[in-house]
């Protein structure tokens, strides 16, 4: 691989049509792959388990597209920092948000339905000291109240996107493409769900603050 200054890759990567670009590609592809490869066995611990030769294969896989994610994004290189530096960022944002698809590609907004428990054991506040038999009772009724909320304050959609980001943990990008929709809009969608949500709990005396005093430590 030759090395090459921030002006160098940059001139080079757009030298459409020529030896130099094509060399520069290659190069770029071979160093974004290295440092993919080096952060899916290094940094990865759920990916432990798989052999070298597959973690190459998806370093390869990914390579691909993160020397495309640069090129479409050359324009925004500022110098700030080497171009190498810049570009491996890119790749590994690329891998994080390529990985996190995969885990959550049998998620299914059917399991998000208004049956059962919104709230399991595990989302529950957890407080380092043991609390009185009356703290428990009072914070039991709250957990209660909040489920009640979550099924009768918002719309199917609303309790969908809330639960999906704020207790099952699904990545944004993800749910807003397995709703249909983009970002913005899913921001606003939760951001109402929160905001009736929260109205519907302050009508019932449960302001913000008391929840937080209630499950403090």
């Amino acid at each position: 691989m030759t090395d090459r200054n921030n002006k160098e890759w940059i001139a080079s990567l757009r030298a459409q049509g020529q030896a130099a670009q094509t060399d520069a590609l290659a190069d770029l592809r071979k160093r974004l792959q290295r440092s993919i490869y080096f952060y899916l066995s290094q940094d990865r611990s759920d990916l432990r388990g798989l052999a070298t030769q597959e973690l190459m294969q998806m370093a390869e896989d990914l390579a691909q597209d993160a020397t495309l994610r640069v090129m479409d994004n050359l324009d925004n290189f500022r110098g700030e920092s080497r171009f190498t530096t810049w570009a491996n960022k890119i790749a590994i944002r690329l891998a994080i948000s390529d990985l996190r698809r995969a885990r959550y590609k049998d998620f299914s907004l059917d399991e998000l339905t208004a049956d059962g428990d919104l709230l399991p054991s595990s989302t529950r506040l957890v407080t380092a000291t043991s609390p009185t038999p009356e703290k428990v009772a009072e914070r039991d009724d709250v957990m209660e109240k909040i489920e009640s909320a979550l099924q009768e304050a918002l719309t199917e959609r609303q309790y969908q996107a809330l639960v999906a980001i704020a207790l099952k943990g699904i990545p944004m990008d993800v749910l807003a493409e397995r709703m249909g929709t983009n970002r913005n809009a899913l921001y606003k969608l939760i951001h109402d769900a929160r905001r009736k949500l929260k109205n519907h709990l302050e009508a019932q005396g449960i302001s913000t603050d008391y929840m937080m005093n209630l499950f403090q430590n």
